[in-house]
């Protein structure tokens, strides 16, 4: 059986953090692909600066190349309509006939808000969950109640920690992995802003990437 997480995002544009977050999730969660899925309609992100879903993808795929355990999946290009998890997941688990053990990887932000999302109660009855969070220097504690605040509170109070398998666990729901990263402080705003500019993004964004990138014109 596959072992495959689903990594979602605008992905505007695609940078080291995003690639790291991936290979470290990869590698603690012993999976075989980590998909890439931009998302081409976000309900939760302004349209102003977001560049066409096309490139996005195009400079993930340019990005992720020299890596086989990557792989960019078009599922929300090809659907029209507003690009919804809860699509994305049933729709992965449709063309696999469920034969991956599947995570659905996001940030602690985005958890955070959750109770926003499209039947983000049944995303818990259908799909695994991995919640990165990037520890800060003073604040490497308090992220694991946060979560266990937002399952309680807005998924349901039977959900307890097991620190022996490092996750949230219900009777008969999905469990909910809290994951943490390494801190990379790279922002997608910051390097649009630094294209914009005429300004270096070399080490932020893969090369290839960036090639794209500056041959399209993107971002100025």
């Amino acid at each position: 059986m596959q072992r495959a997480a689903l990594f979602g995002g605008t992905f505007n544009p695609v940078h080291f953090g995003h690639l790291r977050v991936a290979e470290e999730v990869r590698e603690g969660f012993g999976l075989d692909t980590v998909y890439f899925i931009p998302a081409a309609n976000p309900p939760h992100k302004e349209e102003k600066g977001l560049l066409p879903a096309a490139d996005r993808y195009e400079m993930l795929a340019a990005a992720t190349a020299d890596n086989p355990a990557f792989s960019v999946s078009d599922a929300e290009l090809r659907r029209r309509g507003r690009s919804y998890t809860i699509d994305t997941v049933d729709q992965f688990f449709s063309a696999s006939g469920r034969s991956s053990q599947c995570y659905l990887v996001m940030g602690m932000d985005a958890f955070a808000e959750i109770d926003t999302w499209k039947s983000y109660l049944a995303l818990f009855d259908r799909i695994e969950m991995i919640v990165i969070s990037r520890p800060e220097p003073g604040r490497q504690t308090g992220w694991i109640e946060r979560i266990s605040e937002v399952i309680a509170g807005r998924v349901s109070p039977q959900y307890a920690y097991d620190p022996e398998r490092r996750g949230f666990f219900h009777p008969d729901k999905c469990a909910v992995y809290p994951f943490e990263v390494t801190p990379l402080d790279i922002s997608a705003t910051r390097i649009r802003s630094l294209v914009a500019e005429g300004g270096s993004i070399r080490y932020l964004v893969p090369d290839a990437a960036a090639a794209y990138l500056y041959k399209k014109g993107l971002y100025l």
